[in-house]
């Protein structure tokens, strides 16, 4: 268990520390995952922002993912469009309402600011759990557009299965805790309360003050 977001966020330093490289920039997942990325950029001494990333949910059950996307990219999970029968139709309008918030959340995060430059530099994505891995690959593959030298990815908690799926996407991908059985991130923290944008934004302009 995990007392809150903080807290998994200081038990993943001591988990990167070991290694003999240290990333150049540490982007959060919003919204919990900022709140964790938040002392990893600390310890590291590096800047702190975000990757935005929004799943795409099925008909009828939206915290169910067939997707994801971020700036410019789409994960689209055929499986399980296909034994859900999603059409066409419902897919992309699914997939322009979510890049429209995430088009929304970046505007609202940044307040202004420019989004770090990413080219040729070691980058660490952090969110406070995977479950599918959707909208960590989404993150995964904006950042390797973006021009990111290496990749890497942690979390505090997520499925073995889809840490095995997500070393294929990045060069180091690093899971403190993984269940077989993984009913619900929330349930590996002593504290899970939802995390408002207001947070997010707070937690962004405390780690440019301390740069």
């Amino acid at each position: 268990m995990f007392r809150d977001r903080e807290e998994a966020g200081e038990r993943l330093v001591a988990a990167l520390r070991p290694s003999t490289e240290a990333p150049e920039v540490v982007l959060g997942i919003p919204r919990g995952g900022v709140i964790v990325a938040a002392p990893v950029a600390a310890a590291f001494g590096v800047p702190l922002d975000v990757v935005v990333t929004r799943k795409l949910g099925a008909p009828g059950n939206p915290e169910l993912a067939i997707g994801a996307v971020a700036a410019e990219v789409r994960v689209i999970d055929d499986v399980a469009i296909a034994m859900l029968g999603v059409t066409p139709d419902y897919l992309e309008a699914e997939i322009a309402r979510q890049a429209r918030e995430v088009a929304r959340r970046e505007a609202a995060y940044r307040a202004g600011s420019q989004a770090p430059d990413l080219i040729g530099r070691k980058v660490l994505i952090a969110d406070d759990g995977v479950a599918t891995g959707a909208t960590a690959i989404a993150a995964l593959r904006r950042a390797r557009a973006a021009g990111a030298s290496e990749t890497w990815f942690a979390a505090p908690i997520g499925p073995a299965s889809v840490g095995r799926r997500l070393e294929g996407e990045c060069d180091r991908a690093v899971i403190l805790e993984t269940p077989a059985d993984l009913r619900a991130v929330g349930q590996w923290y002593e504290r899970f309360d939802q995390v408002s944008d207001a947070e997010v934004i707070a937690a962004l302009e405390h780690a440019r003050e301390d740069a």
